[in-house]
Order: structure tokens, then C-alpha cells, then sequence
């Protein structure tokens, strides 16, 4: 490799290319728009999905089974990090004392605690799902944990 070659070619603004201006530009006579065809004409645009004629991707691919995410349960999660830094030793844990201390906020349908960070202090956490690496560490601690069946 010659050190030189590195940056050859590399420019911060790239030049337009200058289209229709003769044979030797290499641009010339069809300006790269190739003979005849739509794609030749002033004005043209293919609509999105269109291949030439050929069958499209979109219905060529099997098309069985919908996941409307806008139905799906959102979940709000908290790491057991978040709970060693806001909370006391002995303190039950809930949604609400969550949101009051600013840990979780806006609208959800479900708490997750994960296990990301380490306690030492005993909580008692009552959300709706847990990791099994968050439900280890809270009950090595000496704490409990309460699933929210709702």
C-alpha cells in the first residue's frame, strides 16, 4: 500500500455529474438515460415497488399473520441499579412509589425489573414481571419478590 493512495480521491463536496455535455465527457448523446423507454423521458417516476414489469417482492413474498403492535402490552422497565440509588433498606417497592420517585413515568401497562446492577438492601418489589437474574439477586439480598397479577 503506498501511503499516498490513502486519501486520493476523497473529497468533502463530490462534483455534480455534468450530463448532455458531448461524447467525451462520457455523459453524452443519451446523458446515461440509456435508448428509448420510459425511463428515457423527461418528467418519468417509477411508483415505489415497481421492478420493470416483474412481479414485485411485496407480492411475490407470502403474506399470512399480522402483529398489530399498536394492541401489544407496553412495558416499562427498571433496573435493580435504579432501586439501589433511590430507595431505603426495608422499603416496599411498588408502581407507584416508582413513579413518585421519577423512576417510570407516562402510561403502561406493566413494570419490569432487570437484574442490571447489584443490591445489598432488602426490598419487598411488587411489579408485574421480573427477570430471573433481578428475582436472584433481590431474594440473595435477603428481599421478596411480589408478581402483580392483573
Amino acid at each position: 500500500m503506498i501511503i499516498d493512495d490513502v486519501h486520493r480521491g476523497i473529497t468533502k463536496r463530490r462534483k455534480r455529474k455534468r450530463i448532455g455535455r458531448g461524447l467525451g465527457s462520457g455523459h453524452g448523446k443519451t446523458s446515461g438515460r440509456g435508448h428509448k423507454g420510459d425511463g428515457s423521458r423527461a418528467g418519468f417516476h417509477s411508483r415505489r415497488g415497481y421492478e420493470g414489469g416483474q412481479t414485485p417482492i411485496f407480492m411475490r413474498v407470502a403474506k399470512r399473520g399480522f402483529n398489530n403492535r399498536a394492541f401489544a402490552d407496553k412495558i416499562v422497565i427498571v433496573n435493580i441499579r435504579d432501586l439501589e440509588a433511590q430507595f431505603a433498606d426495608g422499603d416496599v417497592i411498588t408502581p407507584d412509589t416508582l413513579r413518585s420517585k421519577g423512576l417510570i413515568h407516562g402510561q403502561f401497562d406493566g413494570v419490569k425489573l432487570l437484574g442490571d446492577g447489584e443490591t445489598t438492601k432488602k426490598f419487598t418489589v411488587q411489579v408485574h414481571r421480573f427477570s430471573a437474574s433481578a428475582e436472584e439477586k433481590i431474594v440473595n439480598a435477603g428481599g421478596k419478590v411480589e408478581p402483580i397479577v392483573s
